[in-house]
């Protein structure tokens, strides 16, 4: 019981520990007429920044890390330069190795993939 209540402790502390970080952005984008920030997509659209961020902030950072750069899942601040947008987001979806699919959906999914695939 005490091994069982260790590992779930352990658990919460490492999720919770990803949940910290810098965002140290060299370039910021332009902002929009709305307050988000738009920067050319990789498939000839537009990435909305902040929305992508906020998604990615409430379903990926915890395991992913706030800057991109790993904890209990892999760093993803060169993700775009080994996979596509498209690539990224069958990812999401679908779920890869220990990640769950469908922590994200629809035009969040879109919007997180096209922005993670800009990190090159």
């Amino acid at each position: 019981m005490k091994k069982g209540l260790m590992a779930v402790l352990f658990g919460t502390l490492l999720v919770l520990g990803a949940c910290g970080g810098a965002n140290d952005n060299a370039n910021e984008p332009a902002q929009n007429n709305d307050g988000g920030t738009e920067e050319p997509a990789n498939e000839g659209g537009t990435v909305d920044t902040a929305a992508a961020e906020e998604s990615y902030k409430k379903s990926c950072a915890s395991c992913h890390g706030e800057d991109l750069s790993g904890g209990v899942g892999p760093s993803l601040e060169k993700v775009g330069a080994d996979h596509s947008a498209e690539d990224i987001k069958n990812i999401i979806e679908n779920g890869q190795g220990s990640m769950p699919g469908g922590l994200l959906s629809g035009e969040d999914a879109d919007q997180v993939a096209e922005w993670l695939a800009q990190h090159k």
